[in-house]
């Protein structure tokens, strides 16, 4: 049976090189973008050109008749689903608690958690026995800042990976014995765009001095864990987290 992925947020950082290494693994992609047309057709021309199967699919998570669609195209597209990764997330301009407004919380906690509980809703009707599906495997990219909490950047975005911790371990008892998989990754000080809408683009210079490898990561460092997590060799492993920041 073909290995069908869904990643949200796929258009860039670590969810291109998710996509990427996915179909170089034999995986049909599906690369959910939301700004970035041009760079999620490059992942999909990328993919193509090696062989693989992928399209690119635009859907806001955050808006459920979205989430509805991203699911409905793939199910047409590329077969039925066997893989999730929840990639997807946002943050915003480093704010102390004492400076955020209603409006930021409700953006950030639409885009982060929201978003991962529509999409692993779709992914389990999918995929569980339950509902007729063979079973398959989710990995949620939560992050660092769920345990150190972000202080005087973004306590939000922190919270909003916390809440994601907490999907992990809920969900992942919930569909155990229905023949799914559900695990997080939580990167840390990885050399992605996101920190740009922090407004500190070179933000991992600053900080990887703090960091006990004295370095910041590579996105392919954690699409290699990710795609471990989706794989057979992890088959014992649910309800599981891995850290990648380099020992913080």
């Amino acid at each position: 049976m073909a290995q069908v992925l869904v990643v949200t947020g796929g258009s860039r950082g670590i969810g291109a090189a998710t996509a990427r290494l996915a179909a170089e693994r034999g995986y049909a992609v599906c690369v959910n973008y939301l700004h970035s047309p041009a760079a999620a057709r490059e992942v999909v021309d990328s993919i193509v050109q090696g062989g693989g199967r992928a399209i690119a699919v635009a859907a806001d998570i955050s808006l459920e008749d979205d989430v509805l669609r991203l699911f409905q195209t793939v199910d047409e597209q590329l077969g039925t689903l066997t893989a999730l990764v929840n990639n997807a997330g946002i943050l915003e301009q480093q704010r102390r608690v004492d400076e955020l407004d209603a409006a930021r919380l409700n953006r950030v906690f639409a885009a982060n958690v929201t978003g991962s509980f529509l999409c692993a809703r779709e992914a389990v009707k999918r995929m569980s026995t339950k509902y007729g599906g063979v079973g398959g495997a989710i990995v949620n990219v939560s992050s660092v800042a769920a345990r150190l909490g972000s202080p005087g950047e973004y306590v939000d975005y922190a919270a909003s990976k916390g809440a994601i911790d907490s999907l992990t371990i809920g969900l992942a008892k919930e569909v155990a014995a229905e023949g799914i998989r559900v695990n997080a990754v939580r990167p840390g000080f990885i050399y992605t765009d996101i920190h740009a809408s922090g407004g500190e683009p070179d933000r991992i210079e600053r900080v990887k001095s703090a960091v006990p490898m004295q370095r910041g990561g590579q996105a392919v460092e954690v699409a290699q864990t990710i795609l471990w997590l989706l794989s057979a060799e992890a088959s014992y492993t649910t309800g599981s987290f891995i850290d990648i920041a380099g020992g913080k």
